[in-house]
C-alpha cells in the first residue's frame, strides 16, 4: 500500500536581492508542474504533480498532489532553495463531473472504514475520515486515518462502488485523530501553535478549517512537508 514517500520538508529562505522588485507571479492552481528537488548533498530527484490550492494565509505555500503518491503537500514553491527549475506544464487539469453528486455528499464528514490491498494480497481496513472533495480535482477527496493523520487524497467513490470504502454506523460524532488538551474556538486558521508529545516539541501554523467538521483542522508544520489533520477539541 502505497502512502507517504520521501520528498522534500519544508525549508524558508530568502530569495534573490533585497532590493528587487517582485514581479506578479502567474496563478498556478489547476496547473500541472514539475520541478527538481535536491536536498543537502544528496542528487537531484524530478517530481511531477498537479497544484491543487493556494494557502490564503500563508500565499507562499502551496497544496500538491505529486503523481505516485496518495499524501498532500505542502510547499513553498517560489521560496524553497531546493525547488529548481519550476516548469508549469501545458495541460491543465480536467474537471469532470462527480457521476453520483448524492454520494460524494453523503460520505463527506463521515467516519468510514477503506480497505487497502497488502504486499501479500490480503486486505487491511483502515478507519478514516473523508473531509471533503479535494480543490481542482473534483472526484478526488480529501481522507484522514486514525492510524496516520495526515493528509491524503483518493477517488472514494470508486473504491465505494468497488466494496472498498464503507461507512462505519452510528458515526457522526466520532472525530479523527485527537489533540491534546486544548480548547476549540470559533476559528484558529492563521493561529501558530505547538505540539508536544514525547518529549519534542513541534511548531506550525492552522491552516484550514474542514467545513463539515468545524472542529479539524489542517496544520502545517516547520520543517515538514505534510499537512496535518487535528481535531482541536478539550480532550481533558
Amino acid at each position: 500500500m502505497m502512502k507517504k514517500g520521501t520528498s522534500p520538508k519544508k525549508h524558508q529562505s530568502s530569495v534573490g536581492p533585497s532590493r528587487a522588485v517582485a514581479q506578479p507571479r502567474r496563478n498556478i492552481v489547476g496547473c500541472r508542474i514539475q520541478h527538481g528537488w535536491k536536498e543537502e548533498s544528496g542528487p537531484v530527484t524530478q517530481w511531477k504533480g498537479t497544484v491543487l490550492d493556494q494557502v490564503p494565509v500563508n500565499p507562499s505555500l502551496y497544496l500538491i498532489k505529486y503523481d505516485g503518491f496518495d499524501c498532500v503537500y505542502g510547499l513553498e514553491l517560489h521560496k524553497d532553495e531546493r525547488v529548481s527549475a519550476l516548469e508549469i506544464l501545458p495541460d491543465r487539469v480536467a474537471t469532470p463531473r462527480t457521476s453520483d453528486a448524492h454520494l460524494a455528499d453523503t460520505v463527506i464528514g463521515k467516519v468510514v472504514g477503506h480497505m487497502f490491498e497488502t504486499e501479500d494480497g490480503s486486505k487491511d481496513e483502515w478507519r478514516g475520515t473523508v473531509l471533503a472533495r479535494a480543490p481542482t480535482m473534483s472526484t478526488w477527496f480529501y481522507i484522514t486515518y486514525e492510524q496516520d493523520p495526515i493528509l491524503y487524497m483518493y477517488q472514494l467513490l470508486d473504491d465505494y462502488k468497488e466494496g472498498d470504502l464503507r461507512i462505519v454506523p452510528d458515526s457522526n460524532d466520532s472525530p479523527p485523530a485527537q489533540w491534546g488538551p486544548g480548547e476549540a474556538v470559533d476559528s484558529m486558521v492563521g493561529k501558530q501553535v505547538q505540539y508536544a508529545k514525547d518529549g519534542s516539541k513541534r511548531t506550525g501554523m492552522v491552516i484550514h478549517q474542514v467545513e463539515a467538521r468545524p472542529s479539524v483542522y489542517f496544520i502545517k508544520f516547520d520543517e515538514d512537508f505534510h499537512i496535518y489533520v487535528y481535531n482541536l477539541v478539550n480532550t481533558s
